[in-house]
Parts: C-alpha cells; structure tokens; sequence
C-alpha cells in the first residue's frame, strides 16, 4: 500500500494586514492578512523548514529521494533540490529532482512520487513543495498571494493515508504566466480564466476520478481545493457538489494567502491535521490542467501527530509594521547599499565548506566527547588530532550565551543582532538572529536553528544557519 507516511508544512513569521496594503494605494482591502517570506527567505529556505517538520521523528538515513517543487526557484538552471537536501543533512545517494514551471507542479511532483514507490525501486521519497510569488504593486494579486511550504513524506509503511486513486488531464491554457526576465506574475481578464480554466478543469476533473472510481460527493469526509480567490473556492465546491459547510477544507485566505504550487498541498497538511481514520479526501489542484487524489485515511495517523503543520505555524507571527517594510522584505523596491565593499562568492569555499555552510555539521571528539564547530582537525579541550565525528547541529535547540545589536550593520531588517548560541548536548555557534524582536533579545534566550539566505553575489545565492527564537 503506497501513500503518505508524515507531514510537514511552514509558513513565515511575517505577516501583512491587506488593510495596510489597501491605505497604500488608497483601494479597498479583501480582508485579512497574509503571509510574508522575511528578507533573508525564500522558496529554498521555506522548503528545508517543511521538510525538517515533516522528518520530525523519522531516520533521515531511511530517505531515498527528495522532490522540490516550485515556480520561484532561486535558479533558472541549477537543481534546488540537491541544496534543500543538503540543508536537510539527507545521505549523498539521495536522487533529487526539481519540478516547476506550473501551479500544478507541487502535485506533479507527488504524482511522480507515488509512481516512484509504487516501480518498487525506492522505499521512501520526500516531498517539498514552497512558493514565494510576487503580484504587482497595486494589483489584486499582491493582496491575495501568500509565501509558504509543504512537505510530504511518501513511502509503503507506515501509511498515514493512502493512495486509492488518480485523475489527470493538461490544458493548454493562457491564464497566469511569469516569463524569465518578469519580476510579478502576469494574468489575463478574470472572468475569462476562471470560466473556461479554473471552473471548466476542476470541474472535468472531479468528474473524471468519480466516474472512474465509481464514487459521489457524498463519499468524501473531506475535499481539498485548490482555489485562486476565496469567492471562486468556495463557488467551484457547491458546483462540484460538496458542503462548503463539512466538506470544504478551509483555504485560509484571510490567514495566509494563495501560496501557489504549495497551496492544495498545504491544506492537505491541514486536512490531515483534523483527519480520523476511515476519513476519504479528494485533493484537487489546478494549473495548466488539473490533477486529483483519492487518499483513504489510516489508523496509523495517530503516530506523526506534534508536528508544528499548518496550526503551529500559523499562530506563530508577528505583524510588519507597515507596506514600506513589506517592499523593503521582498526586495520589490532598491534601496541605497551600504558604502562598503559589496559581498562576494567564492565556489570553491562553498564547495569545500558545503558540509558545514549547509548541513551544519560540528565535530565531537572520540576521546573526551567535546562538541566544536566549525569543524577543526585538534580538539580544543584535550587535544586529540584527527579523532572526531561528525554531528549535525542543525536540529539542535540552545541558549543565547551572549549577543549584541548592530545599528550599522547592513541590514533590511535593523538592527543585525548577532549572538553566541551554546548547544544543548554540545556545541557553539556564533551567527546571526532572525524573527526576533530586538528588544526582547536576552541571555539564557531559548532559540533554535533556521536555514536561510546571506546575500547573493555573482549571481549565486548565499545561504547559512540563523538562530530564532523558539516558535511554539
């Protein structure tokens, strides 16, 4: 039996009010807020961060593929997913690949999975999905996008939810489309693209995999839809024949935001997080075509229970303070650069480093069982030479040993508080925080580590751990 083993999703510290977007350009608001990828996130980062929730408990060891889905790689031609396994320490005979392109690549890439396992070849694929899109200024799409992850781990033990059906079919279809030098998403007339793409492909869908399978409406606990608007959601569900009121996985809107190829994923997660056994779900998602799944919930649910998911995530925030800061986070507006030397890349170093820089692997002796990092060939403590093993201090929570706040430092979120973190079980690291409050910074802080972006230089995107505080 094929299906899902564990799940995982992240979603930013940040968050936007879309009344605060709407006094900007002095229009009206949809409501709520949405989420906002910090200045130091991207699709990379937000994915590492939802495979780490989803591997909670699982022997990395045990993984033998990792998909990246997205359409806000931070490459054009270069595989993200082999950096998101590295940052996720997974063994070096993981086969990785990348999907993009469509809003229906996060689904793709789980379809290509379930095949995958199903060929017998490998045991155990993980699924990331993570989207960071930019709607124009001004526009409704700046308003309605979100940034977010999700993780899925796949495997034929253990299954959480399983696999009972699939439905596919493309469409050669102009609705949404970002070429290579655009910088915001691009959309032709709404009631055209949501008539004959988004309706008429749902739609065609969820006939398809119910006559195939011989199944109702009626069948399914729950039914998670894909949907570019709250309005059009919750219209193309009662055309479909479901309850918006028990059937319809709520799709967060005022909450988060559409959140692209992450976004059927992520109430996935969500649905799974309210699941019992015996549920059935139908899973919808739309782009260039559409894709289903009939998933059949296990008892075996109760086991990946704890992960921080969609809840944890998503009462974990803090409110930017304003549209300026907004632009300033996703780098949408140029402000004056320091007047230092500008940042560099050096491809060797990374290469070399790559161990520690992304895996964030430390030492500890074999004689006395001292923990250093970085990685040094004499033991500090008893000067043992060359007598380590590596460990990786990435999943490890410390406490801020001592700390200052940088005023001058170059920064799109001032001051730079950087701080000496002590390890549990081990270890020092001096680094940088992120999604804190300065003033709240203090010795003896609880924090934990998390993957993200330095700087870019030469074209090639920089990325190390921070510290942040705990998010519970």
């Amino acid at each position: 039996m094929v299906g899902i083993t564990s799940y995982g999703a992240y979603i930013p510290f940040y968050r936007l009010s879309r009344a605060e977007i709407a006094r900007a350009w002095g229009r009206g608001s949809i409501g709520g807020e949405k989420a906002v990828a910090g200045f130091d996130e991207d699709s990379v980062t937000m994915a590492v961060e939802a495979a780490v929730d989803c591997l909670n408990g699982t022997d990395r060891n045990t993984v033998d593929g990792l998909y990246f889905a997205s359409t806000t790689s931070p490459y054009k031609e270069k595989q993200a997913s082999s950096l998101v396994a590295m940052a996720v320490d997974l063994p070096q005979q993981t086969a990785t690949a990348d999907f993009s392109d469509s809003l229906r690549c996060g689904t793709a890439a789980l379809r290509a999975a379930i095949d995958a396992v199903q060929s017998g070849s490998p045991k155990n694929i993980l699924l990331t999905a993570a989207d960071c899109r930019l709607g124009a200024p001004k526009g409704d799409s700046e308003q309605n996008f979100g940034d977010g992850a999700a993780s899925l781990l796949l495997g034929d033990t253990d299954v959480i939810a399983s696999i009972e059906g699939i439905y596919t079919h493309y469409d050669e279809f102009v609705d949404l489309w970002r070429r290579e030098n655009d910088t915001f998403i691009k959309s032709w007339e709404d009631r055209f693209i949501i008539t004959h793409g988004y309706m008429q492909n749902v739609q065609e869908a969820t006939a398809g995999i119910l006559k195939k399978y011989k199944l109702s409406p009626q069948d399914f606990a729950k039914v998670v839809l894909y949907g570019p608007d709250p309005r059009n959601h919750l219209a193309a569900a009662r055309s479909l024949g479901f309850n918006p009121k028990t059937q319809v996985q709520p799709a967060m809107f005022d909450k988060l935001g559409n959140t692209g190829c992450a976004f059927a994923l992520m109430m996935l997660v969500a649905a799974l997080e309210e699941a019992k056994a015996g549920d059935r779900i139908l899973l919808l998602s739309y782009g260039d075509g559409c894709d289903a799944f009939i998933l059949k919930v296990t008892d075996a649910l109760e086991k990946v229970r704890g992960r921080r998911g969609i809840k944890g995530y998503l009462a974990s925030k803090r409110m930017l303070p304003s549209y300026e800061s907004y632009l300033t986070h996703r780098k949408i507006i140029e402000t004056e650069p320091p007047k230092r030397p500008e940042d560099d890349t050096f491809a060797p170093l990374l290469w070399r480093e790559r161990k520690q820089l992304i895996s964030l692997h430390g030492h500890r002796c074999k004689r006395c069982g001292t923990v250093q990092y970085p990685m040094r060939r004499v033991c500090a403590v008893c000067r043992a030479k060359d007598e380590f093993d590596e460990v990786r201090l990435s999943d490890k929570k410390g406490k801020i040993f001592t700390f200052n706040r940088d005023n001058l430092a170059a920064s799109a979120d001032p001051p730079t508080v950087m701080n000496v973190v002590d390890f549990e079980g081990g270890g020092r690291i001096w680094c940088m925080m992120t999604d804190r409050d300065p003033e709240k910074v203090e010795i003896d802080m609880p924090v934990e580590m998390t993957f993200r972006k330095l700087h870019d230089a030469r074209g090639i995107a920089n990325y190390f751990w921070k510290s942040r505080p705990i998010r519970e």
